[in-house]
């Protein structure tokens, strides 16, 4: 089966660029109410993931600030402490649930390493149980 399959693409993904503000990236996060999204660069590279806990600990550690002062701080300059592992658009499902084990999604990439979409950890759980259903179905 190809990973494609699965793919939520890039323009239905809330995904923040590299230069995006703090602020701008906690409107985003809270707007979604997502705990993780994709960071991307302006010309479409996948270059992270960002996290509730790693906006956190950047607020705590690495600033003192205020919502106003959030304005001027960019995201890169916030330490992430894991990066959500990609996958290429070509890649093998084995590939794709060994990220997806420890990943709430996984994004994916062409060749160029520009970031294309992502895969949700719960769309393959909600495909192999329907799938799993079925066959029991027709098993009895």
């Amino acid at each position: 089966m190809n990973v494609l399959f699965f793919l939520t693409p890039k323009s239905d993904v809330a995904f923040i660029y590299d230069d995006d503000s703090l602020r701008q990236v906690l409107e985003k996060m809270e707007n979604h109410t997502y705990s993780a999204v994709p960071v991307i660069s302006r010309n479409g590279q996948y270059v992270g993931t960002i996290t509730e806990g790693d906006l956190l600990w950047g607020i705590k550690n690495q600033f003192n600030l205020n919502l106003k002062n959030a304005e001027h701080v960019s995201i890169s300059s916030i330490r992430r402490k894991m990066d959500y592992q990609p996958v290429y658009a070509n890649a093998n499902m084995e590939s794709l649930i060994e990220k997806a084990l420890n990943q709430n999604f996984v994004p994916v990439v062409d060749d160029q390493k520009n970031f294309i979409g992502i895969i949700r950890r719960k769309d393959i759980i909600l495909y192999y149980h329907k799938r799993e259903s079925e066959a029991r179905g027709k098993r009895l």
